[in-house]
């Protein structure tokens, strides 16, 4: 196994997702890879935690990822983390991401959880995806 690819996959994940028009538009606070400071207002996206589980095999090295996207807003109910969740639901795994390192195999929903943050001001979803690459 090689943690070599997680990197290609998180920038090509940043990348397809900060290109998207449609999910920009959902947005007032952008797309991060890193916590932003303090408690942001508006509607957010991060790249968060991964887990890597070894999927080498007789063809040579692999690996899987299983990595969480989030959706954090103070907009009032669940609706628009909901409209975010599902753009990136919906154009995540369907994308043809090319990776500097390693070759993606397949991507696809895992899950995902809905909360109330912050005293219940604040709304979150996280998504869970895992991606299969080669190399």
């Amino acid at each position: 196994m090689s943690y070599t690819s997680g990197a290609a996959l998180q920038a090509a994940v940043f990348d397809l997702l900060s290109g998207d028009a449609a999910l920009g538009a959902l947005l007032d606070g952008g797309i991060h890879d890193a916590p932003v400071p303090g408690t942001p207002s508006g509607s957010h996206v991060f790249l968060g935690p991964e887990d890597v589980i070894d999927r080498s095999d007789a063809s040579g090295p692999g690996s899987e990822h299983r990595f969480t996207v989030s959706i954090v807003s103070d907009a009032p109910g669940f609706r628009r983390a909901k409209e975010i969740a599902a753009r990136i639901g919906a154009i995540l795994p369907e994308a043809p991401l090319a990776l500097s390192e390693g070759r993606l195999v397949g991507l696809w929903f895992d899950r995902a959880q809905a909360r109330r943050i912050e005293g219940g001001a604040v709304r979150r979803i996280d998504l869970r995806f895992r991606a299969r690459i080669e190399g």
